[in-house]
């Protein structure tokens, strides 16, 4: 396992690069799957602009404007807070940084690199709006497509995503949760999908009738963008071994060319030092399960990725909006379902059964998914007979 790429880096290629012990490996993952999720998103919208599916909103901006205090007060926060923890990380003594992820959540910092990086970026700013003031501001009407607002759309599903992932696993583990606070809400570990899908799902829903984009297509394009970006996304969980791996496999490998590593696994090295020690390992992240498991994130990322193929390949050929995110829910339900029986959850009590919070969640999805699918085609089959 990879904790972070410090150690990918001195595997893979034999190299110490002390400043990569910054970058944790599922936060390097998560990352790459919003970028590649808004490059697939992007495309899919251009396309479907193309087709005339939507339209172009006006917006009247003021340009020529000098930076005021608020862009400047605004511009020196952002600074202030990448230069007091994210440059600290570089120039403080390696015994306060040696955690990077307690580091960034504790109160410490540089104060020197945070006032110097605000100001400069406060600076910036005022030079920017500077380069472009006019002698008279005047009011331009321009003219914006869905596609110009993934930027929009990617920082609001990354925003509400992180909080409902985090809300979810709070709830997931209530009574832990209750026990230890502060190891929840000041940690960047413990994201639970189900929750950032619902949040980042409502929050883009009102920002889609806000902008007055078409729901139905929007939903369409999202299908894929979603899949692929889970896919990555559990690359980041299998590379780091973040806790999402299965129960305990001690079945017969059924067959000799398969890895053991892909059917049962100890997860050396996890990013949450979980199991036992690593005989001769000194440090950090020197533990392993004491039992090999089901690697399940290396089998969503086969099946996601398969799903996301299959959802990209359909895209063209489903013709009534909508029926595609359906497609999606309901493909999306039934991998989830499955790979929870042989993955370790917590269970809940619900009039007798003990499901997991993600059964529960990935059934209501599929079933969603399902009445959306019937809905819209009843709906589209009455159209023509309405209009004669």
């Amino acid at each position: 396992m990879y904790p972070n790429l410090y150690y990918a880096f001195k595997d893979l290629f034999g190299v110490e690069w002390t400043f990569l012990r910054f970058v944790n490996s599922f936060g390097f993952f998560v990352a790459i799957a919003f970028i590649v999720a808004a490059v697939v998103l992007a495309n899919e919208l251009k396309r479907k602009s193309r087709q005339g599916l939507f339209q172009p909103t006006e917006m009247q901006v003021m340009v020529g404007q000098p930076a005021s205090m608020l862009d400047i007060g605004l511009n020196f926060l952002l600074g202030f807070v990448l230069g007091y923890k994210i440059v600290a990380l570089f120039i403080l003594d390696s015994s306060a940084t040696e955690d990077p992820q307690a580091f960034i959540f504790s109160g410490m910092g540089s104060w020197p690199a945070g006032i110097g990086l605000g100001l400069l970026f406060a600076g910036l700013k005022w030079w920017e709006k500077n380069k472009q003031k006019l002698a008279k501001p005047e009011k331009r009407t321009v003219r914006i497509w869905p596609h110009d607002r993934v930027g929009e759309l990617t920082i609001i599903a990354l925003v509400f995503g992180l909080v409902g992932a985090k809300l979810f696993d709070i709830f997931e583990n209530w009574s832990d949760f209750l026990e230890h606070p502060s190891d929840y809400i000041f940690s960047a570990k413990g994201l639970t999908f189900y929750g950032g899908l619902i949040c980042a799902g409502l929050a883009i829903w009102w920002y889609a009738r806000k902008h007055k984009i078409g729901f139905w297509h929007l939903n369409d394009a999202f299908g894929p963008t979603m899949m692929i970006a889970y896919a990555v996304g559990r690359i980041g969980c299998q590379v780091s071994g973040d806790g999402d791996w299965g129960i305990v496999n001690n079945n017969p490998k059924p067959f000799s060319w398969l890895p053991d590593w892909m059917w049962a696994y100890k997860y050396p090295h996890n990013v949450n030092e979980m199991g036992i020690k690593i005989p001769g390992c000194e440090g950090k992240f020197c533990n392993e399960l004491p039992e090999a498991v089901y690697p399940t994130p290396l089998y969503e990322i086969v099946a996601c990725f398969i799903l996301f193929f299959i959802l990209w390949s359909l895209r063209k050929r489903l013709k009534i909006p909508g029926t595609l995110f359906a497609l999606y829910l309901m493909l999306n339900g039934i991998e989830r379902f499955f790979i929870e029986k042989i993955r370790v959850n917590t269970r809940i009590n619900i009039l007798g059964f003990q499901p997991t919070q993600a059964e529960v969640i990935s059934s209501l999805l599929f079933l969603s998914g399902l009445a959306i699918w019937i809905i819209l085609s009843r709906r589209a089959k009455k159209a023509p007979a309405a209009k004669g």
